[in-house]
């Protein structure tokens, strides 16, 4: 009876010992080989909204945070100036036209008194109808530059986003190409997960992948659609030029390096908000007939 109850206890404990130690070799395996990662973030393009003509701000039409469209108008520099300039051009434009009109006349009626009109007199009219043709095409072309300038006081929005770190009021001075907000392109928002190195053979274009926000249970769906092309070398200084400057030391511990991977969103669950910044752990799924990662103890 005792030899009994002594052997089911000693299976009992090698049953739990063995159930611990495939446990902990399953967790070795997701968290060191399967390519998973807890070190991910949502990533957006951040587009940097600047006027293209200098002037003041008469009018802000948007407010912090705001989602727009594109092509939308964002605010207004002062048009004043710039209507007086599109006059001013279309008045020289008419004046070029005019003297244009004027010389080709005369040529033409020079031409048809040969006898009469030294040919010296002739060919002056066709030089100077050829300058003033010139002169028409440069006043046009200023004309259309003042009307662009005109337009370019509203500034719209390139792209479909949300607005970011609007502050701006009207009354405020910008100088062309001086950022005044920045706008998030929603069409960019995207997952960067950054893998270890020992994890991209598993890894590749196209693999559907998962998701996970910090503090959201949902899950995200996408795919790979990308791997970084290089990272920083940070044993290695030195510009071109001159010579390497390697690191002399080396640690018998060597961490791998993080790779980024893109994964693009394929589909977002309703009632989540991805916002560029955020944490998030990003699981790949290999495809059928892909080639596994082999999975060998370090050992």
């Amino acid at each position: 009876m005792l030899r009994a109850t002594h052997l089911i206890r000693t299976l009992v404990t090698a049953v739990a010992i063995l159930a611990i130690l495939a446990a902990i070799y399953g967790l070795w395996v997701r968290y060191q080989i399967e390519p998973l990662t807890r070190d991910g973030k949502v990533r957006a393009d951040v587009i940097p909204i600047a006027p293209d003509v200098s002037g003041l701000v008469t009018d802000v039409r948007v407010r912090d945070n705001q989602p727009v469209r594109k092509g939308q108008v964002l605010f207004v520099i002062d048009q004043s100036r710039y209507k007086i300039a599109l006059t001013q051009a279309e008045a020289i434009v008419s004046k070029q036209q005019a003297a244009l009109a004027e010389a080709v006349r005369e040529d033409r009626r020079n031409r048809a008194m040969p006898d009469v009109v030294a040919r010296e007199t002739t060919e002056q009219d066709v030089s100077r109808v050829q300058q003033l043709r010139a002169e028409v095409s440069q006043a046009i072309a200023s004309r259309d530059l003042a009307a662009l300038n005109l337009e370019r006081t509203l500034v719209r929005a390139p792209v479909d986003g949300t607005l970011a770190n609007v502050v701006l009021q009207p009354g405020v001075y910008l100088n062309a190409g001086m950022a005044a907000m920045v706008l998030v392109d929603s069409g960019s928002l995207r997952v960067e997960g950054y893998f270890e190195e020992t994890k991209l053979p598993a890894i590749h274009v196209g693999d559907p992948a998962s998701i996970y926000l910090m503090g959201v249970a949902n899950e995200i769906r996408g795919h790979v659609s990308s791997i970084a092309g290089g990272v920083e070398d940070r044993e290695r200084a030195g510009t071109s030029g001159q010579l390497p400057n390697v690191n002399p030391s080396f640690t018998w511990v060597r961490l791998a390096q993080r790779v980024p991977v893109r994964v693009e969103i394929d589909q977002v669950p309703p009632g989540v908000l991805l916002v560029p910044g955020q944490t998030a752990s990003v699981e790949v799924h290999t495809r059928p007939g892909e080639v596994q990662i082999r999975r060998s103890l370090p050992w």
